[in-house]
């Protein structure tokens, strides 16, 4: 249960390199409530990067992994994550029920999120994988069919967009924890951007949000730390019952 507006907050590490990452920890270590670790450095640097977070701050670890295969695959590498003793990691909520199962069970500590729909698909998108009009003309229904089956494997919660949070927390209760991207502070929306279905941070709490992950506006900002502060000031008028812009 989050305290502090800004314990709401992830920052992704989507770094190339360990040094462009530990910069970053070093502005944000006391503005944010968890680092994400994504498969860029993941892959770059192994393990190693998860115990570099752990020794430079003190927040929370978000693997970010999205694992997707068949369940006894899945199961294998879930185990070794919850060697690593990481908060939080993902799995593709796309897949079937079994492999989500698979995923918990070997999870340890470690809370799994699925994946619902990612936040730079939209309605042409989804009609392109194949989906039937249902989905394609309410994306939505495909993330509380993906969510709903995430629950009942035993996953902790979802990803999914800002726009779908109160529509899951009215139909799979509060218990299901809601992590979401595709966050833009209203002082950084711009034309353009590659994520689709966005949402500020006010809005997303006052939806629901159990947290909020938002890079590029604290990546790409003249000072990150205050930039972040920035963010927890939006949260926390968002709590507050303030105008979710």
């Amino acid at each position: 249960m989050q305290t502090t507006a800004k314990e709401y907050i992830i920052f992704p590490l989507d770094f190339p390199s360990m040094e462009a990452a530990q910069f970053h920890i070093r502005q944000l270590d006391d503005r944010v409530g968890m680092f994400k670790i994504g498969l860029e450095l993941f892959i770059r640097q192994g393990p190693a990067v998860v115990e570099m977070v752990r020794k430079m701050s003190s927040a929370g670890i978000f693997l970010d992994l999205k694992l997707h295969d068949i369940c006894a695959t899945v199961g294998r590498a879930m185990a070794r994550v919850a060697d690593l003793g990481v908060d939080l990691v993902t799995v593709h909520g796309a897949s079937s029920q079994k492999m989500l199962e698979s995923a918990v069970q070997n999870a340890g500590k470690t809370k799994v999120l699925a994946v619902t729909l990612l936040t730079d698909n939209d309605a042409d998108t989804v009609r392109a994988q194949g989906f039937k009009d249902e989905y394609v003309n309410a994306p939505e229904k495909l993330v509380l069919l993906r969510a709903r089956m995430a629950m009942e494997a035993g996953c902790a919660g979802v990803v999914c967009s800002g726009q779908e949070t109160a529509m899951l927390k009215a139909q799979l209760g509060k218990g299901c924890l809601a992590v979401t991207p595709g966050i833009r502070p209203q002082w950084c929306l711009t034309p353009g951007d590659d994520q689709r279905r966005v949402v500020t941070p006010a809005k997303a709490v006052q939806a629901g949000s159990d947290y909020i992950v938002i890079g590029r506006p604290i990546r790409d900002a003249h000072d990150p730390a205050r930039a972040a502060e920035r963010v927890a000031l939006e949260i926390e008028a968002g709590l507050s019952g303030g105008p979710a812009a």
